[in-house]
């Protein structure tokens, strides 16, 4: 029985936009992700969401952990601190799970920015749409309005952000499972040249609990995947790199892949 693979992420994890994308209903086979599974020869268990921010996918990624067996290895792509995971009251349409992941183009004076990107999309606008009538129906649209405009910030962003990370890695290590990080966007470390551990003592505490050995990032300043790809102008949908920007990815991902895992099958 070949061991699991578990991939965690955002859409840049599940692959929405890519040639074999179905509206987003099944995980593509196209990703960075799923190429790295195929190389390990390992079996896929993508946990990834598009909209996901970085608390919703460690906690995803635990959940699959404390679910599957025999783990060969988990990979994640960290998305964009400005999103956040929260425990909802219960709502029929939140079905068993009633965690919810907002954006700021979950909020009223973000739908208008959101539209705007997925203009070139029908699809693409048709499934935010959804979305948006999901989050009125269940108010997490107030809600949403809500923690932007009175609670959300940089900072407590960050610390969240680094927060679920160290507490991933620290589970994955203590399981003794291999593990690989790496990221969409750079603004997980930075605000333009200056580094977020620098906000204050414990920012800079909690930056030293990341094992940055096990990360990949796309050029100085940790850059990220999906700005990797702008930078190297690769053919992209309306808001995600396509499949050769994937395909290019793993061959630099590989080395430290490789390293991380120590090649095991």
């Amino acid at each position: 029985m070949n061991k699991k693979f578990i991939a965690g992420g955002c859409s840049f994890t599940f692959g929405n936009e890519l040639s074999d994308d179905v509206n987003g209903n099944t995980p593509s086979r196209k990703t960075w992700a799923h190429r790295l599974c195929e190389h390990a020869g390992m079996e896929y268990v993508c946990t990834a969401v598009g909209g996901l921010g970085n608390q919703a996918i460690a906690r995803r990624v635990f959940t699959a952990v404390h679910d599957t067996q025999d783990i060969g290895a988990v990979a994640v792509m960290w998305s964009f601190p400005s999103r956040y995971d929260w425990a909802m009251p219960e709502h029929k349409m939140l079905g068993r799970d009633r965690w919810v992941s907002v954006s700021p183009w979950d909020t009223r004076a973000g739908h208008d920015e959101a539209m705007d990107k997925l203009a070139k999309s029908q699809i693409q606008q048709e499934i935010w749409e959804k979305r948006t009538d999901s989050m009125l129906k269940t108010g997490v649209r107030d809600f949403a309005d809500s923690l932007y405009k009175y609670a959300a910030n940089e900072y407590h962003e960050i610390y969240l952000s680094w927060k679920s990370i160290t507490w991933l890695q620290n589970i994955l290590e203590k399981k003794r499972i291999p593990f690989f990080f790496t990221l969409a966007d750079n603004t997980l470390f930075y605000n333009k040249f200056t580094h977020h551990k620098e906000m204050d003592g414990l920012m800079n505490a909690l930056h030293t609990e990341i094992d940055l050995d096990k990360w990949y990032s796309f050029g100085d300043r940790m850059m990220g995947f999906n700005q990797w790809a702008l930078l190297n102008d690769y053919e992209r949908a309306t808001t995600h790199p396509l499949d050769q920007a994937h395909s290019d990815a793993v061959k630099l991902m590989l080395p430290t892949f490789e390293k991380i895992t120590g090649g095991q099958r």
